[in-house]
């Protein structure tokens, strides 16, 4: 075929002109294969080892409009993010992610090689973040909205999960990964990769990219700290958790689930201390050690865990379990929930 100029025209292919079994031919030879599988894709569930006799798992959703735009994400940084946000939380919980499900459902007009771009992704990711871990099986659907979700699996390696509820008072707080890193790059392109209307322009985020490599590299393709969770696990942490909301929230899901209260000292936070608390998506493990544990390779102290400060007098009296401070004074526990959106301020 060809244009009013006599030039060749390019047919782009989309969904809507492949079968779902076409579509998984041209994906499935770009994921990476699990070390743990014993059967993986093609039967309508894989095998997957479990060593001791378990496994953690856990899931999380991508979707277009809250949780990443089109106009300034890459197909590739989609597949990436969606399996390092996924390996995080494994490691949150002390264990070595081992396999992935991933399930995509898209507009009939997404051309295929968008797909092809978050299988590439999810690929590069887990060979860099987490060698032996690979895709087992999932999902295809059709939808108005790009969807993507992933559950992960993880090996414990015969240690006890590391859980949320064991900080004590007089515990280390201490954070592996980066911290308000992320949340700037999202400030940035919300400032400077929209046009006049506020709608996300992908030319001005290209540009943005050129200048800014690092910022949004932090919140396109984040690389969380995987190793420092079992690491953690080893050292006797006694809480963990992903910091994938923000510092001050998911820290004061921490200390709830503890019935304790958190202390972080604002030297510790750097310049920007609200986007550090309330930023997000840093992709950071956060834990509490004893004092008198010295902290693993990967680990710098942020705080400490304080007993839940007392509320009232007499027989009225409780106290504030989850309570975010910071040098002291209590915090608001700001960051983002997607029912809410993104209320981390940006100081």
């Amino acid at each position: 075929m060809t244009n009013a100029a006599g030039s060749k025209a390019t047919t782009t292919e989309t969904l809507a002109g492949l079968s779902e079994g076409e579509v998984l031919a041209r994906i499935f030879p770009r994921l990476p294969a699990a070390a743990a599988a014993l059967l993986g894709p093609g039967d309508d569930a894989a095998v997957i080892a479990a060593p001791d006799g378990r496994y953690v798992v856990t899931t999380d959703m991508m979707i277009h409009g809250p949780d990443f735009r089109l106009a300034w994400s890459t197909p590739h940084d989609l597949g990436w993010k969606a399996a390092a946000t996924n390996l995080s939380d494994v490691a949150a919980m002390g264990a070595r992610p081992t396999a992935l499900v991933v399930a995509i459902a898209a507009p009939p007009h997404t051309p295929i090689t968008v797909l092809e771009g978050i299988a590439d992704g999810l690929r590069d990711c887990c060979e860099a973040l987490a060698p032996g871990c690979g895709v087992v099986g999932g999902d295809l659907s059709a939808s108005d909205v790009l969807t993507i979700a992933v559950t992960a699996f993880g090996d414990l390696e015969g240690r006890a999960p590391v859980l949320r509820s064991g900080a004590r008072p007089g515990d280390v707080v201490a954070l592996a990964g980066g911290l308000g890193q992320a949340g700037a790059g999202l400030e940035l392109l919300f400032q400077r990769a929209v046009d006049a209307q506020g709608n996300p322009n992908a030319e001005l985020a290209a540009a943005l990219r050129e200048t800014h490599p690092d910022v949004l590299a932090a919140q396109f393709t984040p690389v969380p700290p995987l190793e420092a969770g079992p690491a953690a696990a080893r050292a006797g942490a006694t809480a963990m958790l992903d910091v994938s909301d923000g510092l001050a929230l998911d820290g004061g899901r921490l200390a709830r689930a503890s019935g304790v209260a958190i202390d972080f000292d604002s030297a510790a936070l750097g310049d920007r201390i609200e986007l550090a608390l309330g930023g997000g998506e840093d992709h950071g493990l956060l834990a509490t050690f004893p004092p008198d544990v010295m902290l693993p390779d990967g680990f710098r102290a942020l705080g400490v865990v304080t007993a839940a400060p007392a509320t009232g007098a007499g027989a009225g009296a409780g106290s504030v379990a989850g309570a975010i401070l910071v040098d002291g004074v209590p915090h608001t526990q700001n960051g983002w929930d997607p029912y809410r959106g993104w209320d981390g301020a940006a100081g």
